[in-house]
């Protein structure tokens, strides 16, 4: 066991031989840190909090009360190899998350980028890849193996089907079921997923100009008249100079078995 002294450790916590407790954290009451966690500088936990296996979870993450992280994946193929899960710095993770460690046939590692923010009950499967900025909505559940590159947001009461990936700054609506990959800055709502736009709001915040959007306007039209894979690489092979058109093409020629969400 390594606890940082300048730590503060409630009485009634449970730090369990082998947990690796770095300065400055603060740990609740009833909590539980197993014996191959790290914590890096600042991690603070609330109270009873679960954190096991083999996590790390990087500086300033705050986790709120009844979150459990790295406890086994809800996959049946998992027979106890040894896998991780990787949390970055400065992570809000609020009350009921639950965050599952990688499989060997998926990589071994579930990894979460910096600066997210987890609202209540929402759910991070085994193997998944989430970059910074990322906000998963009260009870937004992902499957294993979903990759969501930066800023990309998820509405609540949302669900994200295994394998999918979802592109930068994408907006997933409340009460919507994901199915196929969203192109980078896409807007999906409705029961069964459909690209509806493009989160303006979030390209807005980005910076994007009116030329910006004109091009990514353009470009879904294009999509939306042909066969989608097909159409991106006629339009890749124009040689766009938007950096955004060209980052929508580069994600859908992308490396994946799954179709794509298209636009009406």
């Amino acid at each position: 066991m390594s606890l940082d002294p300048s730590a503060t450790i409630h009485p009634s916590a449970v730090i369990e031989p082998g947990a690796v407790v770095g300065p400055d954290c603060r740990i609740g009451p009833f909590c539980v840190v197993g014996p191959k966690v790290v914590l890096a500088r600042g991690v603070e936990l609330k109270s009873h909090v679960v954190i096991t296996g083999q996590t790390e979870i990087g500086e300033e993450t705050v986790v709120f009360p009844f979150t459990t992280l790295g406890e086994i994946p809800q996959d049946l193929k998992f027979k106890g190899e040894e896998t991780r899960l990787i949390i970055g710095a400065r992570n809000r993770i609020r009350e009921n998350v639950t965050m599952n460690p990688g499989t060997e046939g998926g990589g071994g590692i579930t990894r979460v980028g910096n600066d997210g923010l987890f609202m209540a009950g929402s759910h991070v499967a085994h193997d998944c890849q989430l970059g910074d900025h990322v906000i998963l909505v009260n009870n937004a559940a992902l499957a294993g193996h979903c990759v969501l590159e930066d800023g990309v947001i998820v509405g609540g009461l949302s669900g994200v089907h295994q394998f999918v990936r979802i592109g930068r700054g994408a907006m997933i609506g409340a009460v919507t079921m994901v199915t196929a990959d969203v192109v980078p800055y896409g807007l999906v709502q409705g029961p069964r997923g459909t690209l509806d736009g493009l989160n303006l709001v979030g390209l807005k915040r980005r910076g994007a100009g009116r030329a910006d959007i004109a091009a990514l306007r353009d470009l879904l039209g294009a999509l939306a008249q042909g066969t989608f894979r097909d159409t991106a690489r006629a339009e890749a092979a124009k040689g766009s100079d938007n950096a955004l058109v060209k980052e929508v093409l580069d994600f859908i020629l992308g490396p994946s078995d799954r179709s794509f969400l298209t636009p009406r």
